[in-house]
């Protein structure tokens, strides 16, 4: 299969919708699906982070419902969304995959692996929260915040909500926005406002809800992992998050923040290759 960069775009028919996704990577083994961000699309997933995964594992990059080039309306709630990655898997006729979630997509598949245990092989959660945890409610105000200072200082909302203000998480953000802009042709539809809407109340009732206690049951071996200083969703949830897990490896990356995955790009993906190589 091709790197990122020139992976075709495809869609499958997932109960009446058309699903836009990715491959990369050797076909054959359990598939690793990923699922990104509040706002993201499929091109915003790291070309170095995927392409690395890529080297060895079959590796699957989705819109859910709403998003991107995918149809239909987005949900606002987790169970809602899970329930469509569930679907979206089973159109592919997959008995059996990884997941790598990713902020709200770390969420969807919090959910994935209590709904659905028998799907699901080996988790990577990065930068993500448990329910009840600080930070998700606060993420329009986060983002909005982002928007204004970038755009008074000519630079992208990324380099304030994923990277430390230090020079070192600056030329990070610089270095990821770089291989973001490597795809040139075949670029995904940029996400609407309805989509976004419906993915902060879905994070808003994430914070509200005071008992996960559901993540006692998820057996998985977890890969769970983060930068020290997340101040889109506080570190602080991520350790809640490794400690209620019952069989979860903690990673934490020095001067670093929400995209500390993207910044440690290497290190991440070494990381996570060995434990999803079990």
């Amino acid at each position: 299969m091709s790197a990122t960069k020139d992976a075709a775009t495809r869609t499958v028919n997932v109960g009446g919708t058309s699903f836009a996704y990715r491959e990369a990577g050797p076909a054959g083994g359990v598939p690793l699906v990923l699922l990104h961000h509040v706002t993201a699309v499929l091109d915003d997933w790291d070309p170095a982070v995927v392409d690395g995964l890529a080297a060895e594992r079959h590796v699957i990059l989705v819109d859910l419902r709403g998003v991107g080039a995918s149809g239909g309306t987005t949900p606002d709630t987790f169970e809602a969304m899970a329930e469509d990655a569930v679907a979206f898997i089973g159109a592919l006729g997959l008995p059996t995959v990884d997941l790598l979630g990713y902020s709200l997509g770390g969420i969807v598949a919090q959910v994935i692996a209590q709904t659905n245990p028998d799907l699901v092989r080996r988790i990577v959660l990065a930068a993500t929260t448990p329910a009840g945890a600080q930070g998700p409610a606060s993420t329009g105000a986060v983002l909005q915040a982002a928007i204004q200072r970038a755009t008074s200082e000519g630079k992208h909302p990324k380099h304030y909500l994923f990277f430390e203000p230090t020079p070192a998480g600056q030329k990070a953000a610089d270095s990821f926005l770089g291989r973001l802009d490597e795809r040139t042709e075949d670029r995904d539809t940029p996400m609407t406002d309805e989509t976004i809407a419906a993915q902060l109340t879905a994070l808003a009732s994430w914070e509200q809800d005071t008992s996960p206690t559901g993540l006692k049951t998820v057996n998985h071996p977890v890969l769970v992992v983060n930068g020290d200083n997340d101040t889109m969703w506080p570190t602080t949830g991520t350790l809640q998050l490794a400690q209620m897990l019952p069989n979860a490896r903690l990673a934490i990356y020095p001067d670093s923040g929400h995209g500390g995955i993207f910044q440690y790009h290497e290190l991440f993906v070494r990381q996570t290759l060995e434990f999803l190589r079990g």
